[in-house]
């Protein structure tokens, strides 16, 4: 018979390797699973994955108004990166990825970072809202 650890351990293996669980995701990874395909190639004028001439302007706005503003969506780009099960924490590192790669240095987000994320997401739904 296995102990106690050995079986936890094994199915703790067994779980991070199954498909669809709701882990969480390094920003870097994301990158590659959401963000990519449109910041590889510049789609729709997307800033490319280390062009820090085009991310520059962007990294100015700072990390809480560019993230808020790129996960309700902005410019040429959709909600979330398109994904719409992507949290604001997943976007979040995934856009410090890109920036810190791209000429800035940003950290994840601390849950203060995090809550002035979300109170500016809601401020930018708001302001999209009196638009329409």
């Amino acid at each position: 018979m296995m102990n106690f650890k050995k079986q936890t351990y094994i199915l703790a293996v067994a779980l991070l390797g199954a498909p669809g669980l709701a882990l969480a995701q390094s920003g870097e990874s994301t990158y590659k699973q959401v963000c990519a395909a449109c910041h590889g190639a510049g789609v729709l004028n997307a800033p490319k994955f280390g062009d820090k001439a085009k991310w520059a302007p962007l990294i100015a706005e700072g990390q809480v108004t560019l993230t808020a503003h790129g996960y309700v969506g902005v410019r040429g780009m959709p909600a979330k990166g398109g994904n719409p099960n992507l949290s604001i924490e997943g976007f979040a590192d995934a856009l410090v990825y890109m920036v810190n790669n791209s000429g800035g240095n940003w950290k994840s987000p601390d849950v203060k970072t995090i809550a002035a994320i979300n109170k500016e997401v809601e401020a930018r739904k708001a302001g999209l809202n009196k638009k329409q």
